[in-house]
């Protein structure tokens, strides 16, 4: 009875450590780990200059094992501590935990593989918990819901927008299909795309003067069309503004049994599972 108390409490204080940034140790845990995340980045970009990787393969390699070790451990150390692993590791960090730690593993199996290093960088996301950026944590909650509010409206418009390149791409197709460029209706919808969205890569242009002047329309309709979406987004976030904005809580503890974040600061249970939470 005694050991599994013992046991208990050991495991109640590693997850405040992993978990949570409201003590000095959890704190400096997730710096740590923050720094590392950076460096790991920092490293998959440099293996891909093949003049820097010719000359320090070796050393990137061990960098690159030390820190996916470390990454493998602290994975470990998330499921050991949380009373029902599985909730973590199907969860969004839990997921992108798992794929930032076993690429390393599997490139002995699968070449390139390695490239998927990069995802670490999503874990980043954990700044604002760790820093408490409660301006930025209010900005962004703010974005959210403006972007919400916004998803039916954007839908229509990228419906809209399908719909009227696949039309200018046919008639281009159809006026220029002696061109070497617009070979086929699909190749058409692409340059319509891309022509529409001001990107322009240059690599299929219209010859004959009514295809340009088709093209012309098309630029001019692009320039429109690129306001439509950031305006919509802009109105919903003034209306957000205006109204009441929803306290914000610094509260960075988790639950120990369903691994649940976004607690209140007065909060003593989950608000997922009912769990009592750590002091």
């Amino acid at each position: 009875m005694k050991r599994q108390k013992h046991n208990s409490r050991w495991r109640n204080k590693l997850h405040e450590i992993i978990y949570e940034a409201d003590t000095p140790i959890g704190k400096f845990f997730d710096i740590v780990l923050f720094v590392l995340i950076i460096i790991s980045v920092i490293l998959v970009m440099l293996e891909s200059v093949k003049e820097i990787d010719a000359e320090y393969h070796r050393q990137l390699l061990v960098l690159e094992w030390i820190i996916t070790i470390f990454f493998t451990i602290e994975y470990i150390a998330r499921i050991v501590v949380i009373k029902r692993p599985w909730r973590y590791i199907t969860s969004f960090y839990g997921i992108i935990d798992l794929i930032s730690t076993i690429p390393l593993y599997i490139s002995y199996f699968l070449a390139g593989s390695q490239v998927l290093l990069a995802v670490r960088a999503l874990r980043l996301l954990r700044v604002f918990r760790i820093l408490k950026l409660v301006r930025f944590l209010g900005e962004a909650s703010q974005l959210k819901r403006a972007i919400k509010a916004s998803r039916a409206k954007i839908a229509v418009f990228i419906y809209t927008v399908l719909i009227l390149s696949v039309i200018m791409g046919t008639i281009m197709y159809w006026v220029e299909s002696d061109s070497s460029g617009f070979t086929s209706i699909p190749r058409s919808i692409y340059w319509a795309i891309v022509t529409l969205t001001t990107v322009g890569y240059g690599d299929i242009a219209p010859q004959t003067s009514f295809g340009q002047l088709i093209a012309t329309v098309v630029m001019i309709l692009g320039y429109g069309i690129i306001a439509v979406p950031t305006g919509i987004v802009t109105s919903e976030f003034t209306k957000q503004g205006l109204d009441e904005k929803p306290e914000i809580h610094l509260n960075t503890q988790a639950c120990t049994s369903c691994a649940k974040e976004g607690h209140r600061d007065d909060a003593t249970h989950c608000y997922n599972c009912g769990s009592e939470l750590n002091e």
